[in-house]
């Protein structure tokens, strides 16, 4: 990325004002609340924290500071951050900064900083908008280690129609974690749109949450290899009143997925899925690739496909089995086939033994009847050597598996739920002992409580 200069360091000495403005008055959204497993306890409140001007900012074309400027920091800040962006202009309107935020190059110990962008009025989006092909958010985050690392972003907008440079338009780099490190990312009322992905978290000991917020579509140019949103091998993707759409398609590729989730634990909450995008033919892919490797928890998934020029590959949620995107420390249980494990004969019997994809009241909208909405795949006998790709996957029986998916109230146009093959049970009477699985809450720590976490 190329980084933008800051204004000279004299000009932190001639602004007046407060060393942080007082914000307008605002009518502040219903109280915000974290999910019951983010350990939100003793992180520090950001040693560095800034205000952005409006108008001053979209007439100098790069932020200009109320109070304390950043040029202060000479480019680089320790004990975490916080920008907040003045929500509207001088005619009353949601602010559109013509130019990617800038962010400091994050030095020193990192345990319990948090780093936050957030608009001045909660519920008023601000917009970042320019066709920079460098355009992004990348919060860059090196050998976090045993260290507790929070991000939030809130009322933001990024449009970066341009910016097929960097890997996301919001890209959290946040990498070495190690058990009990952890990085917490939450996203609330935001709308993400350009990058190579609208969003990419890599692997590592990371949750994230997503709330309110609009996934709008990439502009990679490898377009059969980018996604609209890219989810590691992390820890938790919680996702939740949120929609994604306009992953960038290509005429005679099927092109990617709208959401590529590999986590650990997946919680999909009154999402909805389109391949609908902003002037290129659809994507021919599923709109889900998520991994069959963990657990998934869904409700109220709202699925939508149009019809692209290719045929379109098969099902609109792919569980896969091929690649293994987390630590192997990650899950319970080995996953791959071995003489370790056989299926009981009851497996609702043994759902809690078992890797789960719960699927709760999912709503399909298609040009045609699906024949399937779901797929598991099998999984293999180990690993190419070297490599995470999982191999013999064609030499394994039903009894070797230890994954099963569950779905409940799915409708819309399609034949059926699930593909043919693996344990799938379509509005299955479960046991007394199984009803824990449609309680998202004890679904969670159940997963969770797997792994220690």
């Amino acid at each position: 990325m190329q980084p933008r200069i800051l204004p000279p360091l004299l000009a932190a000495v001639a602004l007046a004002g407060p060393a942080f403005p007082a914000e307008p008055p605002r009518i502040v959204p219903a109280a915000e609340t974290t999910p019951f497993y983010l350990p939100m306890q003793g992180l520090r409140a950001p040693a560095n924290r800034f205000f952005v001007k409006c108008d001053a900012s979209r007439a100098a074309r790069r932020e200009v500071y109320a109070g304390r400027d950043a040029a202060s920091l000479y480019g680089r800040a320790e004990g975490g951050f916080e920008f907040v962006y003045e929500a509207r202009d001088g005619q009353g309107r949601p602010c559109v900064y013509p130019f990617a935020p800038w962010l400091p190059q994050v030095v020193g110990a990192l345990d319990r900083t948090q780093y936050i962008l957030r608009s001045s009025q909660p519920g008023t989006r601000v917009t970042f908008r320019t066709p920079d092909q460098w355009a992004t958010i990348d919060l860059r985050l090196f050998d976090i280690g045993r260290q507790r690392v929070h991000f939030e972003m809130r009322d933001i907008g990024l449009d970066f129609p341009g910016a097929i440079q960097p890997m996301g338009a919001l890209h959290l780099e946040a990498l070495g974690a190690v058990r009990p490190g952890l990085i917490t990312a939450v996203i609330r009322r935001s709308r993400l749109y350009g990058g190579k992905n609208a969003l990419f978290v890599p692997s590592g000991e990371t949750m994230l949450y997503v709330e309110d917020s609009e996934i709008a579509g990439n502009v990679g140019t490898n377009v059969d290899q980018e996604h609209g949103t890219y989810i590691n091998g992390i820890l938790v993707s919680h996702l939740r009143n949120s929609s994604w759409h306009g992953q960038l398609g290509w005429k005679d590729q099927a092109s990617g997925h709208q959401l590529k989730d590999k986590a650990y634990l997946r919680i999909y909450e009154n999402v909805t899925i389109s391949n609908e995008t902003a002037g290129t033919p659809p994507s021919a892919m599923p709109l889900v690739d998520a991994s069959a490797f963990g657990f998934t928890w869904s409700k109220g998934l709202r699925l939508r496909r149009l019809q692209p020029l290719q045929a379109p590959r098969e099902g609109l949620v792919d569980l896969r089995t091929e690649i293994r995107y987390g630590a192997p420390g990650l899950y319970p249980w080995p996953l791959t086939a071995g003489p370790g494990w056989r299926m009981p004969p009851q497996p609702l019997a043994a759902l809690d033994r078992l890797y789960l994809a719960v699927f709760q009241d999912t709503t399909v909208e298609s040009f045609r009847r699906e024949p399937f909405v779901f797929r598991l795949s099998p999984t293999g006998t180990g690993f190419v050597p070297g490599r995470d790709v999982v191999t013999g996957n064609e030499r394994t029986t039903p009894a070797d598996q230890r994954f099963a998916a569950l779905a409940f109230n799915t409708r819309g146009t399609a034949a059926r739920a699930f593909a043919p093959g693996g344990w799938t049970f379509a509005d299955p009477q479960l046991p007394p002992q199984g009803q824990w699985l449609l309680d998202r809450d004890a679904f969670i720590r159940h997963a969770l409580g797997l792994i220690g976490r």
